[in-house]
């Protein structure tokens, strides 16, 4: 479970992030749609322990993690919307950045969620010769070191074509059968229909509003949030 609340963040004199709150249960994935530039990337770089906030809490499993920054490691995982692969190296290497050794991305290929996302093809390949959809598949099986229990992704169908937006959500839908929690922004309704609950975020706060809501009525949502700014 995580538990964010009145998460604050500024870059200098613009406030980005104003009181942002949101939960997330195990099995549950939560998704966030607003506006381009309103704060999605930021909110989600926080709570993935990337950047440290100016304000608020983020328990996860009852912890602040934001007081012990430790829980962030082997609890969550992140995969922002540019890929932070090392394009020289291959995908084996990448992978060994992240388990620790050759043995344990192994085992991770034979028993863990990398048997899921089919990479043993690639294991020898230079992430440079590699696809748009090959990269984020590497990126989340990086993500998945130590078998984190919250995902945490910005845009993951991002750039990428049909066929590999569906693996993605594939390979998503299995981690949330196993009760994983992921935390998604996102503009796309395929991706939307993962989400069981889901944020509008404006003005640097985040509402909850019903997940079922697709197309115009969303617009509508924005719409109306900023009117009432």
């Amino acid at each position: 479970m995580i538990e964010a609340k009145d998460i604050t963040y500024a870059y200098g004199r613009r406030q980005v992030l104003n009181g942002a709150c949101l939960t997330a249960m195990p099995g549950q994935c939560v998704g966030i749609v607003g506006a381009n530039g309103c704060g999605k990337s930021t909110l989600l770089c926080l709570l993935a322990g990337a950047r440290k906030p100016q304000g608020g809490s983020c328990h996860i499993q009852g912890e602040d993690a934001f007081k012990n920054r430790k829980l962030f490691t082997g609890r969550v995982g992140y995969v922002p919307q540019e890929d932070s692969l090392i394009e020289e190296l291959t995908v084996l290497d990448n992978l060994r950045l992240w388990y620790g050794s050759k043995s344990m991305v192994a085992q991770a290929m034979e028993h863990g969620f990398l048997s899921v996302l089919k990479l043993k093809e690639l294991l020898s390949r230079p992430v440079s010769q590699l696809s748009g959809g090959q990269k984020k598949r590497v990126s989340i099986g990086c993500a998945m070191a130590g078998e984190p229990k919250l995902l945490i992704l910005d845009e993951p169908g991002a750039a990428l074509d049909l066929v590999c937006k569906e693996e993605i959500r594939r390979y998503l839908r299995i981690y949330l059968k196993h009760g994983g929690t992921i935390i998604m922004a996102t503009h796309e309704e395929a991706e939307l229909d993962l989400c069981s609950r889901l944020y509008s975020m404006c003005d640097g706060r985040l509402t909850e509003v019903s997940p079922g809501l697709r197309g115009q009525e969303l617009v509508d949502v924005f719409t109306n949030d900023n009117m009432e700014e």
